[in-house]
This record gives structure tokens, sequence and C-alpha cells, in this order.
């Protein structure tokens, strides 16, 4: 596997189960770094099926906004990191530095001793939005995707549950 692999799709493309996939090819423990909050009770659900999936193997690290610090703490373990698309969400409505938390995740990742796999979701394939917030959230969102699969080694795009290399190591 390569070192670092940046798994982007849509909605429901089968980025989480690939990232898994790839990761649990490794033995021992695992690190699974998952940006979500149970903000409701659908999103509740969405994260106790996945949770429920990975099963015992997996040590899971909430890290909403501070993604870098739970890369550190994750090593040396195989991580996935589900999702980069959401954490970028609560950055902006939390009001952080962008470009900060980003210089900061890519010092995080360049220093994780072990495989790691990021989930992120591609945005830039539909309509352009209506409002200057959703208008800024596409554009930040491809800017980071852009920037970290300039480093990754690898890169998939999923398609209705299939993987799509874009970029081999």
């Amino acid at each position: 596997m390569a070192r670092m692999t940046l798994i982007l799709g849509g909605a429901r493309s089968g980025k989480s189960a690939e990232g898994e996939r790839l990761i649990a090819r490794h033995p021992g423990p695992l690190a699974y770094i998952a940006t979500a909050e149970a903000g409701d009770a659908e999103m509740a659900a969405r994260i106790a099926s996945h949770r429920a999936r990975r099963g015992p193997r997996w040590r899971t690290i909430e890290a909403p906004i501070a993604l870098a610090a739970a890369i550190s703490d994750a090593a040396p373990l195989p991580t996935l990191v589900d999702c980069l698309t959401l954490w970028l969400s609560n950055l902006m409505l939390a009001g952080n530095d962008i470009a900060l938390a980003a210089a900061a995740l890519e010092e995080a990742l360049f220093a994780h001793p072990a495989p790691i796999a990021l989930v992120a979701n591609e945005v830039g394939l539909g309509i352009v939005p209506d409002n200057a917030l959703a208008r800024r959230f596409r554009d930040e969102a491809g800017a980071l995707n852009q920037r970290l699969a300039a480093r990754a080694d690898r890169v998939l795009m999923m398609v209705a549950g299939y993987p799509i290399e874009v970029k081999r190591p």
C-alpha cells in the first residue's frame, strides 16, 4: 500500500468502505480518526453504522477540529481519516484559520510513520452554489483536495463503489 492515499468521491460512493479496506490490510490495531459529530439522529445512526462495520481492531479517535493532533496521537498505527470534508466544514463554522489548519495537517501527515488513508468528498462536480458561504466551502474543499492529492502517493476516485486509480505510486 502507498504510504498516503487520498480517496475522493461523491456522497455514498463507497469512500469510507474503501478506506477501511485499504487500512484493514495491515496487521494489528488500526486507528480511525472521525471528524463527524452526531448533530442529529440521522448522523448518529450513520456514525453507529460505520463503527459497527469496523469492529474491535479499530481505535476510534474523535477529532472534529483538532485533526493534526489526532494524527499525531494515532502514531504508529495505520490510520484512516474520515473525512476531510466534514473537518473543513467544522473549521469554517467555528471560524478557524483554514490555511493554518491545512498547514498543520500536512505537517502531521508527513510525520505519520504508518500508512494513512484520507477520505474526502469531491464537491466541485455539481452546479455553482447560489450563496457566498457555499461557494467558499466548495473552493476551500477543492483547494484542500488538490493540495493533498499533489502530495499523496496514491489518489482514488470512487464511483458507485468502485475505485478508479487517478494517481498511482
